[in-house]
């Protein structure tokens, strides 16, 4: 093993015994090289003010080489800002500011020990990232029934670990804790755990009020008690899009601290917050530990980072930067929320109707992109091709019977539309049923 990488080991398994048994393989040989082509560009740029001939771009009359053809459109930023290589870790500037964000937006982080976030290349790279570091073969991932499919891949195909489903709802149409906490402690044999909260909820954009968030604090804490290390992922992709009053705050805050052997860690990002998801600008940040603890995860998270993607896009953490430090931000970011907030009632205002409930129900639903229907007398699939290929709508099926819709890309005025076809599908394909 690399004696940095040991010595990281070292550190983490003295300030944090239960995090350093929550490593896996690859997380325990990965570091980041103080003695390379980095480290010495860093102390060059540093110091050789005559020339500095060691890193791979290119200068011209004492910036960033360039060609006019792009820079014409990007004439707002100096080249410095968008032609450079970023760091492994990202812009420090962003990383303060999102810091800062962070905290004004999450009271319960305050007082909590915070890493500096890390960018990362969005948030599916740092839900990876948790992946390389936490999980091996065999290792539980616990989801619920209802989730993105990305998990399977980035945890199961890609590390080899078992995904853990329980229902994500109660017959009372809750979050169902209960489940959770089942699913933890049924990994007692194993001893380990990596629990991912996405909140809001991607397929059905519920998120839970806050007794519900205080249960499933609980459960993760009981679990920790029973002698289980658990890592607590929060994906925040959606954060900030609650629209009832459900949890305002990312759980993250509450799980700092909250046991020697539960280890939150933030996932979030400007992707669908800032709306702008091409920019490919997210975060990871290790909540709760110690200042030690915390340093060596961020030496581990960015020796991932430098071994697969080197470093993230600079002109999109640039524009990212930009924005958060605009006086305009939040007048702006409030508008895109009312409009949101808008078509999320107008969905619910309209199922609640009763027009259509022999067709459907709905999953409960309080923020976020999506919603999710619960068909009732067809197949999800057959319903999905039959409006795309007579009607040309797009929708999503998942299951037998559900089907999401993701009302973030619907006009609220084009709304009640949508769902008119959707109806009308349905009854196309019980007419056909019945001849």
């Amino acid at each position: 093993m690399n004696p940095l990488a040991q010595s990281l080991n070292e550190t983490i398994q003295k300030e944090s015994p239960h995090v350093y048994e929550m490593l896996s393989e690859l997380g325990k040989q990965i570091y980041f090289p103080k003695v390379g082509i980095l480290s010495q560009s860093a102390e060059a740029k540093a110091k050789a003010k005559k020339f500095n001939a060691t890193i791979g771009t290119a200068l011209e009359n004492g910036q960033p080489m360039h060609l006019k053809v792009i820079q014409d459109t990007l004439s707002a930023y100096n080249p410095k800002d968008i032609y450079e290589y970023a760091p492994p870790a990202g812009k420090p500037e962003l990383r303060t500011a999102w810091r800062s964000k962070m905290i004004e937006e999450n009271p319960s982080l305050q007082g909590k020990n915070l890493g500096n976030p890390i960018v990362t290349n969005a948030l599916t790279h740092g839900l990876s990232i948790v992946a390389d570091l936490f999980a091996g073969p065999g290792d539980a991932v616990i989801i619920p029934d209802k989730n993105w499919e990305n998990y399977e891949l980035t945890f199961g195909i890609r590390r080899g670990a078992e995904l853990v489903y329980y229902p994500l709802y109660t017959e009372d149409r809750l979050f169902n804790a209960a489940a959770l906490r089942d699913a933890l402690l049924a990994q007692k044999g194993k001893g380990k755990a990596i629990v991912v909260l996405n909140f809001p909820n991607n397929p059905t954009g519920y998120t839970p009020g806050p007794e519900e968030g205080r249960a499933i604090v609980a459960a993760i804490k009981e679990a920790a008690e029973a002698g289980i290390n658990v890592v607590a992922v929060t994906d925040d992709a959606y954060f900030g899009l609650f629209f009832e009053d459900s949890l305002h705050e990312s759980l993250a805050g509450q799980l700092a601290g909250l046991h020697p052997r539960v280890l939150s860690v933030k996932i979030d990002g400007a992707t669908k917050e800032e709306y702008v998801w091409g920019f490919r600008v997210g975060f990871i940040t290790y909540v709760g530990q110690s200042d030690a603890t915390l340093a060596a995860l961020e030496q581990k998270t960015i020796g991932i980072i430098r071994g697969t993607i080197s470093s993230g896009p600079h002109p999109s953490q640039t524009f990212v930067l930009h924005a958060l430090q605009s006086p305009d931000f939040k007048a702006q970011k409030q508008e895109k929320f009312d409009i949101m907030k808008g078509r999320a009632n107008r969905v619910k205002a309209l199922l609640d109707t009763g027009k259509f409930d022999q067709a459907w129900d709905y999953y409960p639903f309080n923020s976020g992109y999506f919603m999710c229907l619960k068909l009732k007398t067809v197949d999800a699939e057959t319903l999905r091709l039959h409006l795309l290929d007579k009607y040309g709508v797009g929708t999503i099926a998942l299951g037998e019977t559900d089907l999401r819709v993701a009302f973030s890309c619907i006009e609220e005025a084009n709304i009640d539309e949508l769902f008119e076809t959707i109806y009308q599908g349905v009854l196309d394909l019980q007419n056909v049923a019945a001849k």
